[in-house]
């Protein structure tokens, strides 16, 4: 394991040492250091994480102290970074790592890590608040990044979650009505933690100096094969940003994950899911969904325009390297193309989830029925797809009696749509009668998976957990390591979401402070 402070040695930083809320420019990060938590407790760590970043050898207490802030790893310059950000829409300034601080850039066997704290204290951009995070904001990042890791979904990962022995006021539903919560940490890593916020912060300031020193770095560090800085670099790079954020917005689609808050600052310049906040899993097949309370009117982040949002965070990030391009229409061209792929590949994949590796010019219609009917008939989406590998051609009416289970309507609500669900899976039958059945349903089962971190489930271990009960985050960390694999042991995750959680807090939709 080595030490390195590659992000703070090849870029500017700010040179005011002061850990107060400021504006801070021609900069990319300030140097703070967490704040050490009175009574830091370690309640799960990630042993092949601590491995691949060359920290499984170091004591539990090291460990503990290391990850809740508490104390730094010797050669470590801990730092929070700058960016803006488009908020719903709008441009809103300075943002940065508010509740963040990057305390390590480690490399071991030729890989290298940035390790970050997720509510380790104020920094100079925190913008007024306390830079804290509570448990249950941090059990559901440590669950869900770890679980879309290994759903394969790109994404940071969590290496650590502790309690750091403080209270943390929040008011959790927006109401007036605050109270004290349990203060944690979680430690997450990821190649880095650069923003498309990093580069448009430069830009809307006019620096243009800064917003090269950071391009070039970022292409180096991270896309070193396009080799040296120029105009066709640039554009290269973008092209390659566009490509990577329409990789990870398709799988999000695929395994029914809504981030609910995919503002430019977080929109990792990698293609990574970052920043889990009021996050959902899509359960009765509605493409208006969010789960962002702040979000409940207009639904800008709901789960059927998570790809349009990607395009238009894909153009505030081309206006942001406009000036080190300074050519429209190539820029303009790569989005064009970035919306006819995604549909087209959208319809690969969805095929996918049906089993279906060919391509007709019948799927599309197939496909688009199919939604509909999701949707009118209220079909929990894991439950739909991963049950298709009990489909068989010659029992259409036992399979309607199969989806009759995973909707949410009443059995009389639900016979309304028998007629259309029958005339669907008719036409499946007739689509998928050249194939071996095997074989679909090993598709099946390798792009649907049977077990996702339901906003019910993360809840049960989140009440759970603020008892001192930690048994469920660990049932529920080793369950969501084999998303796809049947663990017939485990068979009441696989289930609908249950009544008692319709109108639960945390259960269905979350506030930003969740």
């Amino acid at each position: 394991m080595k030490i390195t402070n590659t992000f703070t040695e090849q870029l500017p930083g700010d040179e005011n040492t002061i850990n107060q809320a400021r504006q801070v420019h021609k900069s990319c990060y300030s140097f703070v250091f967490p704040k050490p938590p009175s009574n830091p407790q370690l309640i799960h760590s990630n042993k092949e994480l601590l491995e691949i970043v060359g920290l499984a050898d170091i004591s539990k207490q090291e460990l503990t102290k290391f990850v809740s802030g508490a104390t730094s790893l010797a050669g470590t310059k801990p730092f929070a970074m700058c960016y803006g950000g488009h908020q719903f829409g709008q441009w809103a300034g300075q943002l940065g790592d508010g509740r963040a601080i990057n305390v390590a850039e480690i490399e071991h066997k030729g890989v290298k890590t940035a390790i970050q704290l997720k509510g380790s204290g104020p920094t100079p951009y925190s913008r007024g608040a306390d830079g804290f995070a509570v448990l249950r904001s941090s059990i559901r990042e440590y669950l869900c990044s770890e679980a879309m890791h290994h759903l394969g979904v790109p994404t940071t990962r969590a290496l650590s979650l502790a309690l750091t022995g403080d209270k943390v006021v929040r008011d959790i539903l927006y109401d007036g009505n605050p109270k004290e919560e349990l203060g944690a940490v979680v430690a997450r890593t990821a190649p880095s933690f650069i923003r498309f916020g990093s580069f448009e912060i430069f830009a809307s300031r006019r620096d243009t100096e800064s917003l090269k020193t950071l391009t070039d770095f970022t292409i180096k560090e991270h896309y070193s094969h396009l080799g040296t800085p120029s105009k066709e670099t640039y554009l290269a790079f973008f092209q390659e940003v566009v490509n990577r954020t329409k990789k990870m917005i398709l799988h999000w689609q695929r395994v029914g994950f809504v981030h609910g808050v995919m503002n430019t600052d977080n929109l990792s310049i990698l293609g990574l899911t970052i920043d889990y906040g009021p996050y959902g899993w899509l359960e009765d097949f509605n493409p208006n969904w969010t789960p962002n309370t702040t979000d409940s009117q207009h639904k800008r982040y709901r789960f059927g325009n998570q790809y349009p949002i990607a395009l238009w965070n894909l153009t505030q990030l081309a206006n942001a390297l406009f000036p080190l391009i300074e050519d429209v229409e190539a820029l303009k061209s790569i989005l064009r193309n970035f919306k006819q792929e995604f549909n087209q590949e959208f319809v690969v994949m969805m095929l996918s989830k049906l089993g279906i590796n060919d391509l007709n010019d019948t799927d599309g219609s197939l496909i688009e029925e199919l939604q509909q009917l999701l949707e009118k008939s209220s079909i929990d989406m894991t439950l739909f797809f991963r049950n298709l590998n009990q489909f068989s051609n010659s029992a259409i009416q036992n399979h309607i009696e199969i989806v009759a289970k995973d909707s949410y309507l009443t059995t009389e609500q639900f016979n309304f749509h028998k007629k259309g669900w029958e005339d669907w899976l008719t036409k499946y039958a007739d689509r998928i009668s050249k194939i071996n059945n095997e074989d679909r349903v090993e598709v099946i089962n390798s792009v649907n998976p049977k077990y996702v971190l339901r906003n019910y489930m993360a809840q049960l271990a989140i009440e759970d957990a603020e008892k001192g009960n930690y048994d469920l985050i660990n049932e529920l960390y080793e369950l969501l390591k084999e998303p796809y694999a049947e663990q017939p042991t485990k068979e009441k995750w696989f289930a609908k979401r249950p009544e008692w959680a319709n109108e639960k807090v945390g259960c269905s939709m979350l506030s930003c402070s969740s």
